[in-house]
């Protein structure tokens, strides 16, 4: 294998987009709070301490759950199925290097708060949703789906490491708007999960039940978007959180009356562009807070 087929291998495992999704949720977290800017060491310290433990999470799902990644057409293609990279033990100690050096680092350099929820974000992607609940029950993206809630108060901690009301509302946010994002993909790949032997919500209560469980969960994500301007966001988050929400509604009520795979990746897609308007809701509005 070349070296460019190498490196390529190496960032589908590490499932980058991902990583690179919590990283940007993490700084977020950094720039949402008020007070004195971190030094560019703890800002970069901690978004790539996120970036590399979310990666070892991702990898450790490819490791785990190689055996029906074969079985879905969406996965089969991912190293450890093909063969590109070898299905060896060792990978686990490197994963486990990625996580625990960078916590270590940001226990030391920033504080033990922020370590905590890095370490928490990839523990619950990692271990609680890949190897204890995704295959037992249909409530495994619910639980799972904290991984994202700890990414963004891992950059909270770095000036507030005490729960605020503003910190804890922005994680209930991601903590809500996991379960209709996933499931959206789920409906879509209904047929894949049921062949693989994944109880996600579509698998186990149909599409139609499914499709208004999507609904009313991004209902309750378009109330939470809300609670942040009561603890000191401004009209530019409105305004991003109003949008992002207006166009997951939307296209998640269409799933409702049209359950099917094409609407579903719809709602999907919206659900995307939702959490996009959100954090750059945060960054833009983090950015005229007077420190």
């Amino acid at each position: 294998m070349g070296m460019f087929s190498l490196v390529k291998q190496i960032l589908i495992l590490f499932k980058l987009r991902i990583g690179v999704a919590m990283a940007l949720t993490a700084g977020a977290g950094i720039v949402a709070m008020p007070g004195p800017a971190p030094s560019a060491f703890e800002i970069t310290l901690l978004i790539v301490a996120v970036l590399l433990s979310a990666g070892a999470a991702g990898g450790l799902n490819h490791y785990h759950d190689h055996d029906i990644d074969a079985r879905m057409e969406r996965t089969r293609n991912r190293p450890f199925v093909t063969g590109a990279l070898p299905h060896s033990p060792s990978w686990l100690l490197f994963f486990a290097l990625l996580v625990v050096v960078p916590v270590g680092l940001v226990w030391h350099y920033i504080n033990p708060v922020a370590a905590i929820h890095v370490f928490m974000g990839a523990f619950f992607y990692g271990v609680v949703y890949t190897v204890w609940l995704k295959r037992r029950t249909w409530l495994n993206i619910v639980i799972g789906g904290l991984a994202g809630s700890f990414a963004i108060l891992s950059g909270t901690a770095i000036l507030h490491p005490e729960p605020t009301p503003l910190a804890m509302s922005l994680a209930f946010i991601l903590f809500l708007w996991t379960p209709p994002h996933f499931w959206s993909l789920a409906i879509a790949l209904k047929k894949e999960y049921d062949q693989a032997g994944i109880p996600m919500l579509p698998v186990v209560a149909g599409e139609s039940h499914a499709a208004r469980t999507v609904f009313f969960n991004t209902v309750l994500l378009a109330i939470a978007s809300l609670l942040p301007a009561f603890f000191g966001m401004g009209w530019v988050y409105l305004l991003g959180a109003l949008t992002g929400s207006a166009i997951f509604l939307a296209k998640s009520w269409r799933l409702v009356h049209n359950p099917t795979s094409s609407q579903a990746m719809v709602s999907f897609r919206a659900s995307l562009i939702q959490l996009a308007l959100f954090l750059a809701a945060l960054y833009i509005e983090g950015s005229l807070i007077p420190v």
